[in-house]
């Protein structure tokens, strides 16, 4: 069994990779009375910080902060023979796991594990039991400003909210449905219905622009052809073509004195 060592809260530093950026005044308020009441039930886990006497807390910090609330002056702990970045990686997963961490929190400590210290969305979808394209779905909940994630749970809108806002490519239009789903208080379903409402009058816009640049390829591919088929008869046209993001510009040179001219006089020749 792991040896279990009290030590004072005041050499106890929190990881800087925790995930969780919210405690709740009032869920610590009601640990510190449980605490007060019947003790630390689980040993916070620790590593000593370089050789010194502080320590830094791998997992447990909601713990330690209700401990201090209590006016606890020691805790219970498990000292871990790791390293820094073991440390982080052991927080982000042993927080992740947990069901109280914010579909946000839970997003940035995966986007850590994945973009900070290397792991493979396989890697980390297996250490945490989830399927991958489970994982991808928390990860593109990163790709919302944070201003928007802020408005989000600062407004208590779920997940799925957040989801239907990614199929939103502009900043201004999210804005535009985050307002209407304060004012109109839409729950998951009417704000997915409304976005689609939004989507779907620009298709008939792309579709007449994609008519257009079908249409210009057409045109383009005409000249082409046209160019070939003199060259094929003897014509020796000459063609340049320039293109810019407004426009697109052909030359056409063609010779007076050309094959076909000499071949048609000859034949004038002949039948003189």
């Amino acid at each position: 069994m792991e040896e279990i060592t009290y030590i004072q809260t005041g050499k106890l530093l929190p990881n800087p990779y925790q995930p969780r950026r919210k405690f709740e005044s009032d869920e610590m308020l009601s640990l510190a009375d449980s605490i007060k009441e019947n003790g630390i039930l689980q040993p916070l886990l620790i590593r000593r910080i370089n050789n010194s006497d502080y320590f830094e807390v791998v997992a447990g910090e909601r713990r330690l902060r209700a401990a201090i609330l209590a006016n606890m002056d020691k805790v219970p702990c498990i000292e871990m023979d790791i390293g820094y970045e073991q440390s982080a990686v052991f927080s982000i997963l042993e927080n992740v796991q947990r069901s109280d961490l914010s579909f946000f929190e839970e997003a940035a400590a995966i986007g850590q594990l994945v973009n900070h210290f290397g792991m493979t969305q396989s890697e980390v979808a297996k250490r945490l039991s989830k399927s991958q394209s489970a994982l991808s779905n928390k990860l593109r909940l990163l790709n919302l400003p944070v201003d928007v994630r802020y408005f989000i749970e600062k407004e208590d809108l779920t997940e799925r909210h957040a989801r239907a806002l990614l199929k939103l490519e502009k900043e201004k239009d999210i804005w535009s449905v985050l307002n209407v789903i304060k004012e109109r208080k839409l729950n998951v379903e009417q704000t997915e219905s409304y976005i689609d409402r939004m989507l779907n009058k620009q298709p008939k816009k792309r579709k007449n622009e994609q008519k257009v640049f079908k249409d210009i390829r057409i045109f383009v591919n005409t000249v082409n052809r046209a160019i070939e088929t003199m060259k094929a008869s003897g014509i020796n046209a000459i063609s340049d073509k320039k293109e810019t993001d407004e426009y697109i510009e052909f030359s056409v040179r063609i010779p007076k004195n050309s094959k076909q001219d000499n071949i048609i006089k000859l034949n004038q020749a002949k039948q003189a």
